[in-house]
C-alpha cells in the first residue's frame, strides 16, 4: 500500500512515527516532505517541494492527515478528496472533530476519522 502523510510542521517527529510503522509493514511512502523542513527555504525550494507533494498524493493509495494540521494540509487533505483518495484525519483528542473546529470536509463519505493515540490509529489503518 502507499501511503503520504500531510500534517503541519510542528507535528515532524509524528510524522516520521507513522511513517516508519507503516513501513514497518511493508507500506511504502510516496513523497517525505518532512525531510525538507528547513529555517532557510526560497520560493524556488517552495515551488518544488510543492511539485513532489503534490506527486506524492497523486501516487498514494490512502492520504494521512495528521491533525492538528495547517493551511497546507488541507490543501493536500483537498487534493485527496479531489482524486477520489481513502483519507484518514488521525487526532489524539474528539476536540478536532467537535462542531467548533471541524470542517465540513471532514464528514465526507471518503473521509475516516480516527481519534486515539498514534498506535491505535496507526493499527486501525494497516486493519482498513
Amino acid at each position: 500500500m502507499k501511503f503520504y502523510i500531510g500534517s503541519g510542521m510542528k507535528n515532524c517527529e509524528l510524522v516520521n512515527y507513522y511513517a516508519k510503522i507503516l513501513k514497518d509493514n511493508g507500506w511504502e511512502q510516496t513523497y517525505d516532505w518532512v525531510k525538507n523542513v528547513s529555517d532557510d527555504v526560497s520560493l524556488e525550494d517552495m515551488i518544488k517541494y510543492a511539485t513532489l507533494e503534490s506527486q506524492g498524493i497523486v501516487d498514494s493509495d490512502i492520504v494521512i492527515i495528521l491533525l492538528p494540521a495547517g493551511r497546507g494540509a488541507h490543501i493536500e487533505l483537498g487534493m485527496a478528496m479531489a482524486l477520489n483518495k481513502k483519507v484518514f484525519l488521525c487526532s489524539e483528542t474528539k476536540e478536532e472533530f467537535s462542531i467548533e473546529n471541524t470542517v465540513a470536509f471532514y464528514e465526507l463519505p471518503n473521509i475516516v476519522r480516527l481519534v486515539g493515540t498514534a498506535d491505535e490509529n496507526l493499527k486501525k489503518i494497516i486493519k482498513m
